[in-house]
């Protein structure tokens, strides 16, 4: 974890944890960096989302990308994947996504893709860090200021709607099925796909029904999209709706609801692509990425259908090296995080809910029907705030309890325990064949933490 930037970019609530002067440092260091490692005017492409502290971020990325000498490309407000799409597509030195994903609007935040449409490295990150701090070590100088672009040499804005425009017509041409008869909702959160994904499935001919696609700058999330699938769910039941799909607030994630009015998570989307691709002799390595966090029941729906899995920690990113490092085709997360890796460098909300509706079409069945195979686990999560997350972690009497539940659920769930990257917490998960059992376990390995004198 760096000082100012976390596994999604660097997040806090506006001009409190993150403020404008943030913003214009990032954006020095940026068209700096670029223009004295490549010698030549940068190119830097900007997304934003619907929070109302966006625009004023944007503002200051500009200023501080042109006073260094970079020229700045506006998409206004888009999605995460689309400005990831632009970047590699279109000779970009990186890209700039304004958001704060599914948080409340008062937080946002400043994510940084590199010219392959992928998160940015993290070297580079460290050098934007040390200059926010004060002090530059790089090309063989020191200073604790690095220099404005003067004359000819100051960058410009460009109005560069039509990159945004450009993903949106890649999307479109993913199809490979009409929508024409279909029924779909669309929860958009007041956030970045308000626009975006009823174009696009207006142009795949469904009859498009849309949610929370009225953004204020404060109602991003706002009792809407992803992270709020109940109001989905309601939509879907009261309007007879054949499937629905709900987006997050910069619309990198997608959880789907089914024609029954049932949350299709993550995992499930894993396992309904995923089992797809193997039929069709697309599965390469005949494997699927997850996180620790997917759930036991998809473990044991992906053994029956003979498909291998990966497990990384939490974090889309941590999906995406696994994938890349190892040529799998598919991977994510529980929370909607879907990477399909022919077509994209990171998930992507409206491309997820376009490769369910393939496999229903092909497949000439309801979504319920496809995820009737797995069978999702009980799972109880226990946060437990301790003094030191190591020492809490590896106390021997804590891993011993922890070895007994292992031992005793056996074939039947599974106990994950580990430490939270943001708060002083240690996280106890058990999935099992009942709520009943996954609360006697977790309360077994908390109470041995306390007694320890673990706690805060």
């Amino acid at each position: 974890m760096g000082r100012y930037f976390g596994t999604d970019g660097f997040r806090g609530e506006a001009n409190k944890t993150l403020t404008v002067e943030h913003a214009y440092k990032v954006g020095r260091f940026l068209g700096w960096y670029y223009r004295e490692l490549n010698g030549n005017r940068p190119k830097i492409v900007i997304g934003k989302d619907t929070r109302r502290s966006s625009y004023m971020f944007e503002y200051s990325l500009v200023a501080g990308m042109t006073a260094s000498g970079a020229d700045a490309y506006l998409l206004h407000v888009t999605t995460t994947p689309s400005v990831s799409y632009v970047v590699r597509t279109e000779d970009f030195d990186c890209g700039i996504m304004i958001s704060a994903s599914h948080n409340p609007y008062y937080d946002n935040g400043i994510k940084l893709i590199n010219n392959r449409g992928e998160k940015m490295d993290e070297t580079v990150i460290s050098y934007i860090e040390d200059y926010i701090d004060g002090h530059v070590n790089l090309f063989g100088e020191e200073m604790d200021e690095i220099p404005f672009a003067t004359r000819d040499e100051i960058g410009c804005t460009v109005d560069y709607v039509a990159g945004r425009n450009r993903y949106v017509g890649y999307l479109i041409s993913l199809a490979v099925h009409s929508f024409r008869g279909m029924r779909i909702g669309l929860d958009c959160a007041n956030g970045s796909a308000w626009m975006i994904a009823k174009n696009v499935f207006d142009a795949l001919g469904a009859k498009t029904y849309v949610i929370n696609a009225e953004p204020n700058g404060m109602n991003i999330n706002n009792a809407a999209g992803s992270t709020h699938i109940e109001v989905l769910q309601q939509f879907v039941k009261d309007k007879h709706l054949d499937v629905g799909f709900a987006y997050d607030g910069d619309a990198d994630r997608c959880i789907a609801v089914d024609d029954r009015g049932e949350v299709v998570n993550g995992d499930l989307i894993l396992y309904i692509y995923g089992k797809y691709m193997k039929e069709r002799g697309k599965l390469l390595n005949n494997t699927v990425v997850t996180t620790v966090m997917s759930n036991f029941g998809l473990y044991r729906a992906f053994d029956d259908a003979g498909i291998d899995y990966e497990q990384t920690a939490v974090g889309d990113k941590y999906v995406y090296e696994c994938m890349q490092k190892n040529g799998h085709r598919i991977g994510g997360e529980q929370s909607g995080h879907i990477i399909f890796s022919k077509y994209a460098t990171t998930g992507d909300g409206i491309l997820t809910s376009l490769k369910v509706m393939q496999v229903m079409l092909a497949k000439k069945m309801p979504l319920s029907k496809l995820v009737e195979p797995v069978k999702i686990y009980p799972q109880v999560l226990k946060n437990i705030r301790v003094k030191s997350k190591p020492e809490a972690q590896n106390d021997p009497d804590v891993q011993a309890e922890v070895a007994r539940v292992a031992n005793y659920l056996g074939d039947t769930g599974r106990i994950l325990v580990r430490e939270s990257g943001t708060e002083p917490v240690i996280r106890v998960m058990v999935e099992a064949e009942t709520k009943e059992i996954c609360g006697r376990c977790v309360k077994q390995v908390t109470q041995v933490i306390r007694e320890k004198g673990h706690t805060i």
